[in-house]
């Protein structure tokens, strides 16, 4: 409706009650006004989308980059347990070979003392095999045992940390999909609306625009009203017949 029409409608001083388009003009305002309101807050409700789409896009990339970093930091940490678990089996192993050999070594000198009959070295190698060579290898190899424990228990928490970080990051590369998708639509809807503007002084302009819009629907708004007030004055003083 054109605002020289309202003005017309504030300005007319004769009686319209007899004009079957009265109650039409006064519908017809309180649409237009409608109307306006509704394109405003359409407005608003795309701009505030499009902050939260934002906002939204950069706490998922902080998120997902987090879970990969996370991923990362498991996997060396897991590599590393790695390395200290087969270096404890290969220690292991060694020193039950010592243990073994040092007991062999022992055993077979006492055999050849006692065949050539050599009473002192036999006594001194007697000595040496009453301690218990045996039973500190197995203490030994207890140690070398629970510590090997120790660390396989570590690595099935970390893997269980890791399996639950690659999910977790499939489920985020799943989000992202979508994400991408909403991205496009958004640029696309942009596009159509010519609102995706690339030039900062375009840019300045258009919000220069919308200023003066803005300025000029709250006017139109307020024409309306008075307007439609005008209307219904002159419907609820004319006299019934």
């Amino acid at each position: 409706m054109n605002q020289e029409v309202v003005k017309v409608i504030l300005d007319c001083k004769k009686d319209i009650w007899k004009s079957q388009e009265l109650l039409q003009t006064l519908d017809f305002c309180t649409a237009l006004e409608k109307c306006l309101k509704r394109s405003r807050d359409s407005q608003l409700l795309i701009l505030v989308a499009l902050q939260q789409f934002e906002e939204f896009f950069q706490i998922f990339q902080s998120v997902y980059k987090h879970q990969v970093l996370m991923f990362e930091k498991l996997q060396l940490r897991k590599n590393k347990l790695d390395k200290k678990l087969k270096y404890i089996k290969s220690w292991r192993k060694v020193s039950s070979m010592i243990f073994v050999a040092t007991f062999a070594a022992v055993l077979i000198c006492s055999v050849v003392a006692a065949a050539i009959a050599a009473p002192p070295v036999a006594a001194a190698i007697a000595a040496a095999t009453s301690i218990p060579i045996g039973s500190m290898g197995k203490w030994m190899d207890s140690l070398w045992k629970n510590y090997e424990n120790a660390l396989k228990g570590q690595k099935e928490v970390i893997s269980s940390m890791q399996a639950g970080t690659y999910v977790a990051i499939k489920d985020l590369d799943s989000i992202r999909v979508l994400i991408d998708r909403l991205e496009i639509e958004i640029e696309s809807l942009l596009r159509n609306v010519d609102f995706a503007i690339e030039e900062g002084a375009v840019k300045v302009a258009i919000e220069e625009i919308k200023k003066k819009l803005g300025v000029q629907a709250d006017m139109c708004s307020r024409d309306i009203r008075r307007a439609r007030t005008v209307v219904l004055q002159r419907i609820i003083k004319h006299p019934h017949n």
